[in-house]
């Protein structure tokens, strides 16, 4: 599967494909819906299937400030996409300039000379260009005059619902299971493992303290099981959300402890935390004992549940 970013990175010789598009952030139900149908007719026309997504947010472009809390970084939508069955992922980087393109440029200059398409796969819903002045009678309309077929793929009743803001709420509520379910897997935040105060440690439960890119989407503070995974390794884990009220912090953090191991060094090294289950809210206790009495208690608790997930 090939990754490209930006129109100059599609090969010169690139054959005709079946193209979809969208933001695809977090690559859920509904997305997965869109991006399969793409592949099927891709393999039905003999030709590849390829992907187009932006980065960053159209949002925060055309209205800065207004960047949604990101479900999934660039890297991992390429991931994700690539294993639903796509040739290839483009993201196009979204800018002023770009966001002014017409519809029929942006299908002139992306969809017909760069990657050649036979067939086009968006939503009923789906708009494009300028002002989102396209749709997809726009699509079918240019697809006529540049020979491509234009398919609109209608989201039956157990997806429509589905959106990428719903599953931002979802996660702002702490409802992590609910977002899972609709995203077709655990929802992850990624980041590098970075040195805070170590308190974890000195109260026997050393935690890896996860530094996430701006505009990530964390669920709400409280005390989740999940599992933590290096580059190399992953265990389950109790994962923490919040600024250590006990300890009157006052900084916002996501710190996963890798059950029953405390020998990791992980320092430096870019993680992943997937949450299975929310366990309880975050609370101030009275003493330290008290906090690792609740500790020990969060962790049997946490083992529990990822033993059974599996």
């Amino acid at each position: 599967m090939r990754g490209w970013l930006g129109l100059d990175d599609v090969p010169a010789d690139w054959g005709r494909s079946v193209v979809t598009i969208g933001v695809f952030d977090g690559v859920h139900r509904g997305h997965q819906t869109l991006v399969r149908q793409a592949v099927d007719l891709a393999q039905e026309l003999g030709v590849a299937s390829v992907a187009v997504t932006f980065d960053p947010h159209p949002d925060e472009v055309v209205r800065p400030g207004s960047h949604p809390s990101q479900l999934s970084t660039p890297h991992r939508r390429i991931e994700l996409l690539g294993a639903l069955g796509v040739d290839a992922v483009l993201i196009l980087p979204f800018t002023l300039e770009f966001s002014r393109t017409s519809p029929e440029e942006f299908v002139q200059i992306a969809l017909v000379d760069r990657l050649h398409a036979a067939g086009v796969v968006v939503g009923e819903n789906f708009r494009f260009g300028h002002k989102a002045a396209g749709n997809l009678a726009t699509l079918r309309e240019l697809g006529e005059k540049y020979d491509f077929v234009a398919v609109g793929v209608p989201l039956v009743s157990s997806l429509e619902d589905i959106t990428s803001s719903l599953i931002r709420q979802h996660l702002t509520d702490g409802d992590v299971a609910a977002a899972a379910d609709e995203l077709g897997r655990l929802h992850r935040v990624e980041g590098v493992v970075v040195r805070g105060h170590q308190r974890g440690k000195a109260l026997g439960f050393p935690t890896a303290n996860v530094e996430s890119a701006p505009h990530t989407a964390i669920p709400a503070d409280g005390v989740y099981a999940g599992w933590l995974e290096s580059p190399e390794e992953r265990w389950p884990a109790a994962i923490s959300i919040g600024t250590n009220p006990t300890f009157e912090g006052a900084v916002r953090t996501v710190e996963a402890y890798a059950l029953d191991r405390d020998d990791l060094d992980l320092y430096g090294l870019h993680v992943s935390v997937d949450f299975l289950a929310r366990l309880r809210d975050t609370l101030k206790f009275d003493s330290v004992e008290a906090l690792i009495e609740q500790m020990r208690a969060d962790v049997d608790e946490a083992r529990r549940l990822t033993v059974s997930a599996g």
